[in-house]
């Protein structure tokens, strides 16, 4: 017997209740210093032929995408290729923002550029940049990106995808290859994540999983949300995974196979001034009942699918969890729910 299994069955008990109650379909992944303790999957990957969540499935995992891009620069700034607290124009001198000799490295990876988040301030422009245009990268930028300063850079949270987005486009410049490529050579291929990938809206991926809304009032009763061209996302939100490869990232980040400790120390040192933001990941001291810990989460959220992913830095607990019929507000519960019962509290 696992040494583990009584908690075990008190995660299980919750994961059965979510399903239960509130229609959860999806992955749940827990695992102690690397090891799987539990992973389970529930209901359906696509309700258009019936088939089911499996290890095979591929989930959409949007802004999971920015610590791998943050995972890249981090690289980069350990081969002291970037420099964190310099400027944007210092890598991409084309770069026409005002934000461009004002904003540094640093601020992007904490979403403290000061920019004017033109792509995101109003569902009519929300539509023009994700949902009714396939934009070319340069064009994106331009039109969405480019826009004057309305913060000093480096004061005031605001989370957005154009930050993560100007980041992809430098490690592209540094590189002098697409985005897509250097996240192949230096991390998927590496690690030997062979179940995930950058997506593109034309993609026929093979057991990738369908996103589904549910009506507020009825947590059974799901559609199908509107079309979205998914490579406008880039490197703020394109990518898929699976709970597996996951856990490979997100070991790879946390036992230093990436980069080596001390850079990771600088990924997870969060600016309480700036929401607690670290370079990829919120990071905070956090309590489960008599259990204190420290706290480093990645969400992930879009057109119907959703993801979680949680390490708890100083006991090397994971948790991932991986939805296709619960916004990101549910899993943010479930996961206090599923670590409160793993623990005993």
């Amino acid at each position: 017997m696992h040494f583990a299994y009584p908690q075990i069955q008190k995660v299980e008990q919750v994961i059965d209740s979510c399903v239960k109650k509130d229609n959860f379909n999806g992955a749940v992944l827990v695992a102690q210093n690397g090891k799987t303790e539990l992973l389970t999957y529930t209901g359906l990957s696509n309700r258009h032929y019936n088939i089911s969540f499996s290890d095979e499935t591929r989930f959409h995992i949007f802004s999971l995408t920015k610590t791998f891009t943050a995972a890249l620069i981090m690289q980069l700034y350990e081969k002291g290729k970037i420099n964190l607290d310099a400027p944007i124009s210092t890598y991409y001198p084309e770069y026409k923002g005002e934000a461009a000799k004002k904003a540094t490295i640093r601020n992007l990876l904490t979403y403290s550029s000061g920019r004017d988040n033109k792509d995101i301030s109003s569902p009519e422009l929300i539509h023009q940049a994700y949902d009714n245009t396939i934009w070319n990268l340069d064009d994106f930028i331009t039109t969405f990106l480019s826009e004057k300063l309305v913060d000093k850079p480096g004061t005031k949270f605001s989370y957005n995808n154009g930050d993560f987005i100007l980041l992809g486009k430098i490690i592209e410049k540094i590189y002098n290859k697409p985005f897509e490529e250097v996240l192949k050579e230096q991390i998927l291929i590496p690690l030997h994540m062979q179940n995930t990938g950058f997506l593109h809206h034309n993609d026929i991926i093979r057991n990738i999983d369908e996103g589904y809304s549910a009506d507020p009032s009825d947590p059974f009763a799901l559609h199908m949300p509107t079309n979205s061209y998914i490579d406008n996302f880039y490197s703020a939100g394109a990518m898929y995974s699976t709970p597996k490869d996951l856990l490979i990232f997100d070991q790879a980040i946390f036992n230093s196979v990436l980069f080596k400790k001390k850079t990771l120390e600088t990924m997870i040192t969060a600016d309480p001034k700036l929401e607690d933001t670290a370079l990829g990941f919120w990071v905070y001291p956090k309590k489960f009942g008599a259990v204190n810990t420290l706290f480093a989460e990645r969400q992930g959220e879009g057109y119907g699918h959703s993801a979680n992913w949680v390490h708890l830095v100083d006991k090397n607990l994971t948790v991932i969890i991986l939805s296709n019929t619960k916004d990101i507000k549910y899993l943010n519960k479930m996961r206090e729910k599923l670590i409160s019962a793993y623990y005993g509290q």
